[in-house]
């Protein structure tokens, strides 16, 4: 029962709704005795699912010979092995010991743990209607599953009786840990609850699987469905060839050569709203856009929303907490929504005060061109792009030809053999779910030390949800030996013609480095137990590392010979990269509120209580209350939020990107600070106190330890060229 989180989150265990992490996160809990299955589970022998991986680099998934059909028997028979090892630790005679019970449940749950893990990766990239269906079946069930360990007396009373042995001061630091984590996991899970309560909190935890799934599979269909296509050249006017081409090929693989689409997701999206001059053409993709989970159909998620607030409500006032939003936030850095609220706001003054100075160097352009328009939504991102090059002389159009994504990529690897030792090394000698799925063998350079695989599937496809994320396939542990990690960064690009090379933007390049983030966070881990392991750590914290390692992108080193143009091989101009850092801070309104608004809407919603709450209007009047700018529009829509609303995983806790950007801010001012950002002392600490500790250590404790300070506000005020606070300038 590795990795036990005890949330009864059903398949939001399994396929976390973060657009940057999605660690395995399958959790097991049972009854003592085992319960009749609807259809008699498939032996292993012939069901891959459910063979142990084998292969090379310790065993790898056996993507290859995996069905839609296996997932299902799969996921029962791995469900009655689970719950036989949990019935062996709960009724076990022998005095409760951390070996017998604690480290037991840690080597539990094994054969879940890996279905757990492909199932999951189905769900986000390989999502078809014939799996939609058994998704859809196993959602609840998988549910009440988790809610058999949390509501296992037996099971709790061992764990409890760990925790409060005296003996637990002889226990190593990671094992003191290990026991607080799954300790309080049981406890904030409802072990404490009568009988009653847990009843209503396992139906309460399998309807909101039920409906986290359909909202899920709404969004994705509403993606797949509300296309613009683009019939002629006219259609074209503005858009740089890059966009021409992905527009093409997403037509070609719809049926519709000689013409162009423009899908529905931010890939797509956004550059069209960037540089298209059809303004017509850039409501109506915008509209589809903002609209997914809200245009009044059968897909539509706001009666989903509502319900999904009701129980999650309920659900904290069972276990004893004012809100869902003080449960969540009760065992992250932030500790409380009050203290979450309170930095949100801090920021969100300035970020809009950026925004109408924004609005107005936008709406002189358009009145000096005569467009005879005020600025919408819409209109923000294409003639934000006309302030840039008027002001910093800085087209985007200029930047892309150097931003290949096979160059980038090479970037990245070679930005963490200078800061964590890593190599990596291609290999075909492994299955891969898509043919569009590569693999690289990850060492340490020094030693020649197998580290682990990194998985890369980039491109957008029908079935795989928009965004970005990374999961881990496999956590490092050295508990029963050495494991090594397997992991993978997911993305959207869009795919040109065959044999050129994908071009993206700034921004996307600044995601790519941010996903990679991550997954060196997974490949740095050092410990002992897979629990703590990787990104196992608090939401609010898991953000910093990916966040931190964006900064890369934009050093010298990285540009000068990565940045090479498509077509002359030749790397980006002192100059264009001198113009880049000047408009550093560029749109940071934009950036900031789009993203804010949405991190307080979340937060808002959940501190509602039990109120019925019409999301639309919810909405509407919430931003209406924070004089929200009506040329923006959230990140995330309410009705499309599937942080929030496709599980438990960023709910009330959508503000964790800010929160660990004010880390971030801080800790590469520790690189500016000493010999520059590829300062080997200082990336050493970071590895030994933040990348490879995992949830080994606290995070505030692991953060000072790395920084030998607390992280205040000011570095953040000045990454985003806001204004750093009177006040605040005399700490510093």
């Amino acid at each position: 029962m590795r990795k036990l989180l005890f949330t009864g989150a059903g398949v939001a265990a399994l396929v976390s709704a973060s657009c940057a992490t999605t660690t395995q996160e399958v959790r097991t809990t049972g009854d003592s005795q085992p319960t009749a299955s609807s259809s008699a589970p498939a032996p292993k022998a012939t069901n891959p699912l459910l063979a142990k991986w084998s292969g090379p680099y310790g065993g790898v998934p056996a993507f290859d010979q995996v069905k839609v059909e296996h997932f299902k028997p799969a996921l029962e028979t791995s469900i009655e092995e689970n719950r036989r090892e949990i019935a062996a630790i709960a009724n076990n005679p022998d005095a409760p010991t951390f070996e017998n019970t604690i480290a037991a449940l840690e080597d539990a749950g094994r054969t879940y743990n890996d279905v757990g893990t492909i199932f999951g990766i189905w769900s986000s990239s390989m999502n078809g209607p014939e799996f939609q269906s058994i998704e859809r079946e196993m959602a609840p069930k998988l549910a009440a599953f988790a809610d058999e360990i949390a509501q296992n007396e037996k099971l709790f009373q061992r764990v409890e009786a760990v925790y409060n042995s005296p003996d637990k001061a002889k226990l190593t630091p990671e094992q003191q840990r290990l026991v607080w984590v799954h300790y309080t996991g049981l406890v904030r899970s409802g072990a404490k609850l009568d009988a009653a309560a847990k009843k209503r909190l396992a139906d309460i935890n399998q309807r909101l699987a039920s409906l986290y799934t359909d909202f899920s599979q709404n969004v994705l269909a509403d993606e797949e469905n509300y296309v613009v296509v683009l019939e002629s050249e006219v259609d074209l006017a503005g858009l740089p060839e890059s966009v021409r081409t992905g527009a093409a090929a997403a037509a070609e693989s719809r049926g519709m050569p000689g013409k162009w689409v423009i899908t529905n997701t931010r890939s797509s999206m956004e550059p069209f709203l960037t540089y298209s001059s059809r303004r017509d053409l850039r409501e109506k993709v915008w509209r589809h856009y903002v609209n997914r989970g809200d245009n009044g159909d059968t897909r539509d998620n706001n009666k989903l929303i509502t319900e999904i607030l009701k129980l999650r409500a309920e659900r904290a006032k069972l276990l004893g907490y004012a809100t869902h939003a003080h449960w969540r936030l009760e065992n992250t850095m932030a500790k409380t929504p009050e203290r979450a609220m309170v930095l949100m706001e801090a920021v969100w003054t300035p970020a809009v005060a950026r925004v109408r100075e924004e609005v107005a160097d936008m709406q002189a352009i358009a009145n000096k061109e005569g467009a005879k328009l005020k600025i919408e939504p819409w209109d923000y991102r294409y003639y934000a792009e006309k302030v840039r090059k008027a002001k910093y002389d800085l087209d985007e159009n200029e930047v892309k030809p150097y931003l290949q994504l096979e160059k980038l990529r090479e970037g990245m690897f070679w930005v963490a053999g200078e800061l964590f030792g890593f190599s990596f090394t291609p290999v075909s000698n492994v299955p891969v779910f898509h043919p569009d799925v590569r693999v690289w063998e990850v060492k340490d350079k020094a030693s020649g030390k197998h580290v682990g695989l990194w998985y890369f599937d980039p491109y957008a496809r029908p079935g795989k949800r928009s965004g970005a994320w990374m999961n881990a396939y496999r956590n490092q542990e050295r508990f029963k030996g050495e494991i090594s990690t397997i992991v993978s960064n997911n993305s959207n690009f869009m795919k040109g013609k065959p044999g050129e090379p994908v071009l993206i933007s700034w921004t996307d390049a600044q995601t790519l480095f941010h996903e990679f983030g991550h997954a060196l966070h997974g490949l740095a881990s050092n410990v002992t137990y897979p629990t703590l392991s990787g990104t196992s750590v608090a939401r609010d914290y898991v953000e910093f590392p990916s966040q931190l390692l964006e900064h890369w992108l934009s050093t010298p080193e990285v540009l000068n010979t990565y940045a090479v143009h498509y077509q002359t091989g030749k790397p980006i101009p002192a100059a264009l990269v001198a113009k880049i850092e000047k408009a550093a801070t560029f749109n940071q309104g934009f950036g900031t509120v789009e993203y804010l608004s949405s991190a307080l809407v979340d937060m808002k919603l959940h501190l509602a209580g039990d109120k019925t709450i019409d999301p639309d209007a919810f909405e509407r009047d919430t931003l209406g209350a924070l004089g929200m700018p009506k040329e923006i529009v959230m990140r995330h829509r309410t009705p499309q939020f599937g942080h929030v609303f496709a599980g438990d995983g960023y709910s009330a806790g959508y503000y964790s990107y800010l929160w660990s950007d004010t880390l971030t801010a801080d800790a590469y001012e520790a690189f500016t600070e000493g010999k520059g950002a590829y300062d080997r002392d200082v990336a050493e600490r970071l590895r030994k106190h933040v990348f490879s500790v995992g949830n080994t250590v606290d995070p505030a404790e692991a953060y000072r330890s790395f920084r030998g300070k607390e992280a205040g506000t000011d570095a953040l005020m000045r990454k985003r060229g806001f204004p750093v606070p009177v006040k605040n300038k005399k700490a510093n």
